[in-house]
């Protein structure tokens, strides 16, 4: 039986129309004659999804009973008895009531599948399994219900229901979505811009891997081998030399010029893993394309060019980027080079640039002889063995055996050479067979004891034996170098690929990468110094272990036994032996990350002093704001009433009396409030707030800071099953007040200020939320700083330093201040203060509709 299709409509985030498209999909369908039923949809009592409904078949939902509660569910039974053309089935990621036939209702679409039935279905993409952790680390809110990511790629169509935050928000707050009564909730938490933008993009990018993926199944499927230009796919090609970098730039500079371009960075060493190439240079180059938006991959290949070509249209790219050939002159000899290789077999799908630098013709370098990598001794024991060793078998042989015959007497001096070839190289195994074969003539090679010979069939044994003894000794020597570079290379990757691993993990202590440098290379101390400027006095940075020969402390690079400069004014020392040029070439990699993180440690320190700085500075300014104007104000209000008073001119009544009395006694009230909050100004400014933090109920401050105000013109929602807060009372208290007599003083009188509380995620939030004339977006943040009115707020009403005073004690203890727009009209402040025992919400932290 032919298995059905599976079309899915992937949802940027609630509300955006998923189930709406599906349901006209399904009328478009049975507009053009197809069998097409709704096997269970949800409509959430929206009215323009409901009336989708009509006129479509729905099979009755089959009914069970769990924990004494009916539920209703998918009748897959009822569906395959029924079998039609197209079955439309919502919510890909929901879990079946227990008891079910399947535990997901994305395994009851493999059973309609399987029997031919096509499905449209659909799923968010904060549903997706392997993005659960992006998404509650973005909301807050961690996904129960998730699908394979595999489900869905094996989607024979994915289509993309998507729309702006902000006309989604709009949406929500017209009641298109959810209840009235939850609205608000949802736009203050999941709904926020920030969420819906950051899942916005999290679906965009999985559509557009999912693309990339069909369309590389399509070419390989049809074998299509050319390139598709759909968009500019750079390939720059390294040789691990200086002009890599020059090479990365040309290529972000080409892929610049088109919208989308894509810069991929390719190495390709050859499969022996013998290489001339720095590590240090390839990991400076890596990080550079990196930085610049690029990738950068490792690809193993004998054949160069080809290797290239293959993996170029292999990520379908546009354009190659080479660099001249850095070899001389003379080489050209022995072929064009990899860069003319490469143009002459791009073909026409394939831009090849050829880009000049300051390298060409400057040569590769010659790689080191194996003798320098070998110690002394191992090269004495070689000379030792080829040159003493054929003395020693001759006299054993003349003494003992002289007529063994001339053919084991070769095989005996062929051993020796090849134990040269082992021990110290070819140098020693070449002059054994030289030597080997003047002694096999004299002592064994008629007539005896003379360098002549007789027989011409020993002349060409000998002959023979000379050819093999030096080419035995060359396939020797050089596997034995290829042994000895393969275990130094692995040794290499292991220690580069924990440093890798450090870096990837955000390890941060320079101390311990020392440490690390110190027993990686057996040395006795390791310090990383410094210095102001090019002849000033060399300071230690940081340093692990003590040397012993040099009867104290490094204090300068030339004192140690290994020293790599990292910069003209930094550099590693080292102490304990002297190191050969290969392990120095792994050392940069360390000394270059020493700098790191060096670097990354000041950059810290200096980023928390500006921030000090700058918040000195904001609330300098508010105070002087507030000095200016505030005060200001309330004086000559009392001035005013207490001149008025003092008047001989006017006979006041009883009642014109009283008032000015309330004037003064009003704009005294005004003056206290202010002198207090200039008061806990200069606290914040000096430091001199010391929060007390202990766990509290928030129903046992809430109530007292707002208790001076009439109760009409407060309303508290404080649930009595709140978790705890770790909080300083006093401040709490204060900056609550503060917040909630601004919201008082910008609302309507006939609209009272609204002050509730709610567990979110893994904070505890406050939310004062008031009808006022509300703030734009962008003054949000100037409301905080420094005499922030704003648009028609009368001039006696006067901020001040409260809203400054609240996020000063609010950051004090460990929380946060922000404002939100009230849906309908108006101002939402909300404190975030975190809880005793936080812990990742789930998704019953909001409406269940919002998880559809």
């Amino acid at each position: 039986m032919k298995r059905g299709k599976l079309r899915i409509y992937l949802g940027a985030a609630p509300g955006v129309g998923k189930t709406y498209a599906m349901l006209s999909e399904a009328h478009r369908r049975i507009e053009r004659g197809t069998d097409c039923v709704v096997a269970f949809v949800e409509h959430h009592k929206r009215p323009r999804t409901e009336v989708m409904l009509h006129g479509l078949e729905q099979i009755p939902r089959r009914e069970m009973e769990y924990r004494g509660t009916t539920f209703t569910e998918m009748d897959v039974d009822a569906l395959l008895l029924r079998k039609p053309a197209v079955a439309l089935v919502d919510e890909l990621a929901h879990t079946n009531i227990p008891g079910s036939r399947n535990a997901k209702r994305w395994q009851d679409i493999e059973e309609l599948l399987d029997a031919g039935i096509d499905v449209v279905s659909n799923v968010n993409i904060q549903h997706l399994e392997s993005l659960g952790d992006v998404v509650a680390t973005i909301t807050g809110v961690r996904q129960r219900e998730t699908v394979p990511d595999e489900v869905v790629r094996r989607a024979d169509q994915i289509e993309l229901v998507d729309m702006a935050p902000q006309a989604l928000r709009r949406r929500m707050a017209h009641g298109n979505i959810y209840q009235p009564d939850k609205v608000d909730a949802a736009l203050a938490n999941y709904f926020r811009p920030g969420n819906l933008t950051a899942l916005r993009e999290l679906a965009l990018l999985w559509v557009a891997d999912h693309v990339d993926e069909h369309l590389r199944a399509y070419r390989a499927e049809h074998d299509i081998h050319h390139t598709w230009q759909a968009r500019e796919r750079i390939v720059v090609g390294l040789t691990g030399g200086p002009e890599g970098r020059a090479l990365i730039r040309r290529a972000v500079r080409l892929a610049d010029k088109g919208a989308g371009g894509e810069v991929i960075a390719v190495y390709i060493t050859r499969s022996d893993g013998l290489t001339s190439a720095s590590p240090q240079e390839l990991g400076d180059q890596r990080a550079l394309v990196e930085s610049l938006g690029g990738t950068f991959h490792h690809v193993i290949g004998d054949d160069i060019p080809s290797a290239l070509l293959d993996f170029a249209r292999g990520v379908n790219a546009t354009q190659i980027v080479l660099g001249v050939s850095r070899r001389r002159t003379w080489q050209y000899v022995f072929g064009p080079g990899v860069s003319a290789t490469v143009a002459r077999e791009s073909g026409p799908d394939l831009d090849v640039h050829i880009v000049t630098h300051d390298e060409v013709s400057k040569g590769r370098g010659l790689p080191m002889t194996r003798g320098t990598r070998l110690g002394r001794s191992r090269i004495l024991w070689g000379w030792f063995v080829g040159v003493l060793g054929p003395v020693l078998l001759t006299v054993l042989l003349d003494s003992t055996a002289p007529d063994v015959g001339l053919a084991n007497d070769v095989l005996l001096f062929l051993t020796l050479i090849v134990a040269a070839a082992l021990i110290g190289g070819l140098a020693p195994a070449l002059a054994s067979a030289a030597l080997g074969s003047l002694l096999l003539n004299y002592y064994f090679t008629p007539p005896l004891h003379q360098l002549t010979i007789a027989d011409p069939e020993h002349i060409v044994a000998l002959t023979i034996f000379v050819g093999v003894a030096v080419s035995v000794a060359s396939v020797v020597d050089v596997a034995a170098r290829r042994t000895h570079q393969a275990a130094r290379l692995r040794a290499e990757s292991e220690t580069l690929s924990f440093l890798a691993g450090s870096v990837l993990s955000g390890e941060t202590s320079l101390d311990a990468l020392l440490e690390r440098v110190r027993e990686t290379f057996g040395m006795e101390s390791v310090v990383l110094l410094e210095r102001e400027g090019d002849i000033g006095p060399w300071t230690r940075v940081s340093s692990v272990g003590e040397p012993r020969r040099h009867g104290g402390p490094l204090i300068r690079p030339e004192d140690a036994d290994v020293d790599i400069p990292i910069s003209d004014h930094m550099a590693l020392a080292l102490s304990g032996r002297v190191l050969p040029a290969e392990d120095r070439r792994v050392l940069s990699a360390f000394a270059t990350q020493a700098a790191g993180l060096l670097d990354h440690r000041r950059l810290v320190g200096e980023a928390e002093h500006a921030r000090e700085l700058v918040e000195s500075n904001r609330i300098r300014t508010a105070l002087l704001a507030a000095v200016s104007h505030d005060l200001r104000t309330p004086l000559a209000g009392i001035k005013a009433s207490v001149t008025s008073l003092r008047s001989d001119d006017i006979e006041w009544s009883d009642e014109d009396r009283t008032e000015l009395l309330a004037g003064i006694e009003a704009g005294a009230d005004r003056l206290t409030n202010l002198v207090g909050n200039l008061l806990d100004m200069s606290r914040l400014q000096t430091g001199a707030v010391t929060p007390l933090i202990r766990e509290i109920d928030l129903d046992e401050v809430i109530p007292m800071a707002v208790g001076g105000l009439p109760d009409a013109h407060v309303v508290l929602d404080i649930p009595e099953n709140l978790p705890m807060v770790r909080v300083d009372p006093g401040l709490l208290e204060r900056a609550v007040a503060n917040i909630v007599e601004n919201a008082v003083t910008h609302s309507p009188e006939n609209e009272p200020v609204l002050v509730s509380a709610g567990a979110i995620a893994d904070r505890v939030e406050v939310r004062i939320v008031d009808r006022g004339p509300g703030v734009p977006d962008e003054a949000k943040e100037r409301i905080f700083g420094p005499y922030p009115r704003h648009g028609s707020a009368p001039s006696g009403t006067g901020a001040g330093l409260g809203l400054a005073v609240a996020r000063g004690f609010t950051e004090a203890m460990g929380a946060t201040l922000s404002a939100e727009d009230t849906p309908g009209g108006g101002l939402t402040m909300v404190l975030s203060l975190p809880p005793v025992a936080a812990g990742p919400a789930t998704a019953t932290d909001l409406p269940t509709t919002a998880m559809t």
